[in-house]
């Protein structure tokens, strides 16, 4: 504070004497201040504290010093002799050399306030400055160290006249006061013809200025530009560079002319109008054309620069385009053609996007190309009327989609976003372009353009259900069936062989996507079904089912099938479980998820029963003797446990879902014996005892609860062998379908292959399917929900039992809970087995049904040595349940 205050009086002390002193006099009292002035300013981080007192007569009377010292280095000299003066002057020498520090004074000063800018712009500096940076842009000054080696220009001056240049000439004041020389239209000219031979060093700082000024263009300016030819100039010699500068130059020179065109059109039309005129939108074509080939960075910024730009002009115009299109029906019912035109964005200009549109058509560059489908997407955000009065006046889109395919990949993959998007964001159907697309993909050129515009296609097809009327008719469904039989009759030549070049990379995806598409046209379509079927196509589509990436697309186009034939569909899928090989395991369980769905419609259950489908699960589980093994052996070792377990589930699932609430298929599957079928196939899995003699231990040394005993069994840190932990989830799933909710339940995480991913079998490890699909908290806490969804609350009272066959292969399963070395967990098993029984016969409904079924006499073929024999440790808990059933009733075959 101390020192600006004596600076203060020192400033106070001169601007009294000035006015009596010689400009000599006066001129040594300011330069003697200033040293004083920047050494308080570097102390203080830049802030003059309000007891300076005129901060901005400092400023004037320093700029007029520096104005007035410039000029007179230039007074009367040669161009490139005026330019070296100066460099001269505004370079630091010594410490105290006069033109540096008057330059670094104002340099300071012009970062203050408003106030103080304007009395340096009042000084005359800005045309001073312009002249300078005229000198130093067109006249390259080589210059030598004392060691013979080309020198750069002096960055920190060079730093300091760019920035207070930029501080100046972003006020309309400061473009005003160039008018009065003629140096701003002779450095835009000169940016346009000497870009090759100007300054290195100044080409960047250069481009920065001239763009600083354009923005700040007044209706003075513009007019001064239009008097004397620039723009007119400019662009002639641009044309001239273009045929031999690189690319990425002509864009640098050219984006400044073209600033000072888009700039301007707010203000005044007159620069556009003059750049029209001379030619400059094909001065433009010819620029970027020549772009081709350009590394992503290479013409970068200058490149972007030009296209955005351009993009901006195609809305600079004084009229609305008045066009009137046809639009065709159907469209989605939310679409609103009466658009708004209040934002002011609309095309007006269509010279300017004929540009953006040829460089498209005429270049396969994929920068290029993807700038300007990202140039026409921005247009549409304007204003989505811009959608409509493109495609009716110039039809962009539609022209381009008949070259597309020649276009790079990733250009193909944005252009069909930006057709996707004209029904996911404008919600329009474009039918014309519709049509093209669909001849795209009926020649098939390219593989991966056509699988490209399938993709497009499908993802508005799954938008509205309109478009599978509109594809059907179209002739696109019918298309993609014709295309699909060959494809099937090629993989069914080719069963069992690999044919080389058949079935790769894109052309399996193709396939693939085909299908998606046929089966989003047949969800929720009746008609499109039938058409389907009509075609003969069903055989064909089957063929597909064997290849895992294709199969859930497949399953689905069968699915709709069954809307109109239950049984058609319940023979294919049951058929093609019936011919899979052993290792075919996902493709079991795609199968019974497929069946799974469409037994959720009682009407399907009755199809299911007629087509063998109980019949056909049972083989299934038949088909698995031994596959729970410990350790698995044969082709079961290339599957984790846990995968087994989940064909089990879902075998034992879909036998449940075609049992629910079908009294006609439930007393079937009971009168056919098939319970009993059910519980000699799980008893051959693997994990049940099928070796003969049991020793059991005549007593118990513990006795744990089913929830106890699962706790411990799946939480704690006690062994439990896996042969046993297979064995609870086996008598999970029948409890959970002897109460009819299993088909309800999901323990397994889903998942859907795509392409390019392995197998099942390949992916998943034994060692890897350790783990069941179930986690229980530790021991000590609360049994999780998950354990109560499995066997249920111990304390729930009157359950109902749906399926009683169910328990009678628990029952049936009971002897068999039993492991050579594990006498006494074997038994315990078994206990809580028989006691959980015991819970479910609580209620007399329960015991009605259960005696129905046979359990009784289960009880006594099942369990004779335990049921006879008093000592025994289930003797009692049998006894137990056989009581309760025998008070209900008693069957003949148990009386014998």
């Amino acid at each position: 504070s101390l020192q600006w205050e004596t600076l203060g009086k020192q400033f106070v002390e001169y601007e009294q004497v000035a006015p009596f002193l010689i400009p000599e006099d006066q001129q040594r009292r300011l330069l003697g201040f200033l040293p004083l002035f920047l050494k308080a300013w570097e102390q203080s981080a830049g802030v003059v504290p309000k007891i300076f007192p005129n901060i901005q007569l400092l400023a004037s009377e320093v700029s007029k010093l520096l104005t007035k010292e410039i000029k007179k280095n230039l007074n009367g000299k040669p161009a490139e002799e005026a330019r070296l003066a100066l460099e001269q002057f505004l370079q630091q020498k010594v410490e105290a050399e006069d033109g540096h520090l008057l330059l670094k004074s104002v340099y300071l000063l012009s970062q203050t306030d408003l106030r103080t800018m304007w009395n340096i712009i009042a000084s005359g500096l800005p045309a001073a400055l312009m002249q300078c940076l005229y000198l130093f842009f067109t006249f390259p000054l080589k210059k030598t160290s004392d060691d013979g080696k080309i020198t750069e220009d002096d960055t920190q001056t060079q730093k300091m006249l760019v920035e207070i240049m930029l501080n100046m000439y972003k006020e309309e004041q400061a473009v005003e006061e160039l008018l009065a020389a003629d140096k701003l239209q002779s450095l835009i000219i000169a940016t346009a013809s000497l870009w090759d031979q100007c300054s290195q060093s100044w080409k960047v700082p250069t481009g920065r200025v001239l763009r600083m000024i354009s923005k700040a263009q007044t209706k003075n300016s513009i007019m001064y530009l239009q008097a004397v030819d620039c723009i007119k100039i400019a662009v002639q010699n641009l044309f001239k560079l273009a045929d031999t500068l690189p690319a990425s130059d002509v864009c640098e020179a050219a984006s400044i002319v073209l600033c000072f065109v888009k700039d301007s059109y707010p203000v005044s039309s007159a620069l556009l109008t003059e750049f029209e005129s001379n030619d400059g939108y094909q001065l433009l074509l010819k620029i970027l054309l020549r772009c081709e080939g350009l590394q992503q960075n290479e013409g970068d910024p200058y490149l972007d620069e030009i296209l955005d730009m351009l993009t901006c002009l195609t809305t600079c115009g004084k009229t609305e385009l008045k066009v009137s299109g046809n639009i065709i029906h159907p469209q989605l019912p939310h679409f609103d053609f009466e658009w708004t035109r209040s934002s002011g964005m609309t095309v007006k200009n269509l010279q300017a996007f004929q540009v953006l549109q040829s460089i498209f058509q005429k270049s396969n560059d994929q920068h290029l190309c993807g700038r300007i489908l990202a140039a026409i997407g921005t247009i549409w955000a304007w204003d989505r009327a811009n959608f409509f009065l493109l495609e009716w006046t110039l039809q962009p889109i539609s022209q381009f989609t008949d070259i597309i395919h020649f276009k790079p990949h990733p250009v193909q993959v944005q252009f069909f976003r930006l057709v996707e998007s004209i029904v996911l964001d404008l919600s329009y159907v474009p039918h014309e372009i519709l049509k093209k697309v669909q001849y795209l993909i009926k020649e098939n050129i390219v593989p991966f353009c056509t699988l490209t515009a399938l993709q497009c296609l499908l993802s508005m097809t799954q938008k509205d259900l309109l478009f599978s009327d509109i594809f059907r008719d179209s002739g696109l469904l019918g298309l993609l069936l014709a295309l699909l039989r060959k494809q099937a009759k090629i993989l069914r030549k080719s069963a069992g062989t690999h044919l080389p070049g058949l079935e790769e990379g894109t052309e399996k995806e193709l396939n693939a996507v085909m299908l998606k598409m046929v089966a989003a046209l047949t969800v929720r379509s009746v008609r499109n079904t039938v058409v389907l079927k009509d075609y003969g196509m069903v055989p064909y589509i089957k063929i597909f089912l064997d290849d895992e990436c294709y199969r859930s697309a497949t399953l689905s186009i069968l699915e709709q099938l069954s809307v109109i034939n239950y049984e058609e569909y319940m023979s294919i899928i049951i058929g093609a479980l019936c011919s899979s090989t052993q290792g075919e395991l996902s493709l079991k369980l795609d199968l019974l998820k497929s069946l799974l769905r469409i037994l959720e419609s009682l009407k399907s259950h009755s199809a299911f029963r007629t087509c063998s489908g109980f019949n056909a699960l049972l083989s299934l589980l038949s088909d698995m003797e031994g596959a729970l093994q410990d350790p698995p052996s044969g082709l079961w070792t290339a599957f984790g446990q846990n995968c087994i377990l989940e064909l089990v589930f879902y075998t034992l699932q879909v036998i449940t879902a075609a049992l629910h609430l079908d009294p006609v298929n439930s007393n079937f599957f009971q009168r056919s014996g098939l319970f009993e079928k059910m519980a000699e196939d799980l008893g051959s899995l693997g994990c049940f005892w099928t070796q003969g003699e049991q020793k059991i231990p005549l007593s118990l040394e513990k006795k744990r609860t089913f929830a106890e005993f699962l706790d411990a069994a799946f939480c704690s840190s006690e062994p439990f062998p896996m042969w046993l932990k297979n064995c609870i989830w086996i008598l999970n799933f029948l409890d959970h379908m002897a109460k009819g909710t299993l088909h309800q339940e999901s323990y397994f995480k889903e998942r859907k292959p795509e392409m390019g991913e392995t197998s099942r079998g390949d992916q998943e490890g034994s060692q890897a399917q350790e783990e069941h699909p179930v986690a229980f908290k530790r021991p000590g806490s609360k049994l999780s929900a998950s354990a109560y969804r499995l066997w249920g609350n111990p304390e729930e009272k009157d359950c109902i039992i749906v399926h009683p066959g169910a328990v009678c292969v628990m029952v049936r399963l009971l002897p068999k809970l039993y492991r050579e070395g594990h006498a006494q967990l074997s038994q315990e098993i078994q206990y809580a087995v028989v006691d959980h029984i015991q819970s479910l016969v609580k209620s007399e409904k329960s015991r009605q049904v259960m005696c129905e079924s046979g359990l009784l006499s289960t009880i006594i073929s099942s369990c004779q040595d335990a049921f006879c024999n008093e000592s025994h440790p289930l003797h009692l808990p049998l006894t137990r349940v056989f009581e309760k059933l025998a008070s209900q009733a008693i069957e003949p075959d148990v009386l014998r």
